[in-house]
């Protein structure tokens, strides 16, 4: 009894340090995106023996999205959401703003599986870029099955029009004062998030910071979103890290199969 006790324990350990490991760092100032420092993303890999995966690994994030090379297939499987209004914070992790959702009650479900939305974050400029084109920002939706998988969904604005979702932040974003602080963000319901269009890339990579935990499912919309410069501006500003942006470089590609989603195969998959 005594020796399945402690296996039992054991393994309850285990699974909570894979947990950690496999979701992005809270504290992000460990790292930084400068090219040329020795906390730059050639250097992830070497800083903790965790992250040796975004050195070493071969299925890394982000990636290119190149027409020519996807294989497009007809949309027969949506991605089936189920978001909810839930309790949320706003954090300021170092180099972005992440909102984290409390409640657990949001989920995207895909080819079966549930994935609960843990949290949200930017990147300016886009770190996926499509044809070679990269946007003015990304925003990343992070979910997480019961058996710690994790699937992002990938969202590209450009330039234009605010954005709505945005819009009922800002005031909240501004008032965080420095890192690793959090704020209570009151109720937010992340079906607020818009994803318009009907096509949408797919393909297997990693997170797209230390510890850059490969086996992530990547669903990036190719409808492009809009958001004001101003706002654009605030999430920078915000996280007082003086960096001008906090986008990886792009990724070799390694073979992986990317997909395109569409609801009709045509000779014309722009």
């Amino acid at each position: 009894m005594l020796w399945s006790s402690y296996i039992v324990s054991l393994l309850l350990i285990l699974s909570i340090i894979t947990s950690i490991s496999a979701q992005e760092v809270d504290d992000e100032r460990e790292f930084d995106y400068v090219k040329g420092s020795e906390k730059g993303p050639e250097h992830w890999g070497e800083i903790k023996k965790e992250w040796a995966t975004c050195n070493t690994g071969e299925l890394q994030s982000p990636i290119n999205l190149y027409h020519r090379r996807v294989t497009m297939v007809p949309k027969r499987e949506e991605i089936s959401k189920s978001y909810r209004l839930g309790k949320a914070i706003l954090k300021n992790r170092g180099h972005d703003i992440e909102i984290v959702w409390k409640d657990k009650n949001s989920k995207i479900k895909i080819r079966g599986t549930d994935y609960v939305l843990t949290q949200s974050h930017w990147h300016s400029p886009s770190e996926h870029t499509i044809n070679e084109t990269r946007f003015d920002m990304e925003l990343h939706m992070v979910h997480q099955s019961k058996d710690l998988k994790i699937a992002v969904i990938g969202l590209m604005y450009k330039i234009g029009k605010p954005d709505r979702f945005l819009s009922k932040l800002m005031k909240k974003i501004k008032t965080i004062p420095e890192s690793d602080i959090e704020i209570d963000a009151g109720m937010i319901n992340p079906e607020d998030i818009k994803m318009g269009g009907n096509k949408y890339y797919r393909y297997i990579g990693s997170l797209t910071t230390p510890p850059c935990t490969e086996g992530v499912l990547w669903t990036v919309n190719k409808q492009i979103g809009t958001v004001s410069k101003k706002q654009l501006d605030l999430l920078r500003d915000a996280v007082h890290d003086h960096a001008e942006e906090n986008a990886r470089p792009l990724q070799k590609v390694n073979g992986r199969k990317v997909k395109l989603y569409v609801d009709e195969i045509n000779n014309n998959p722009c």
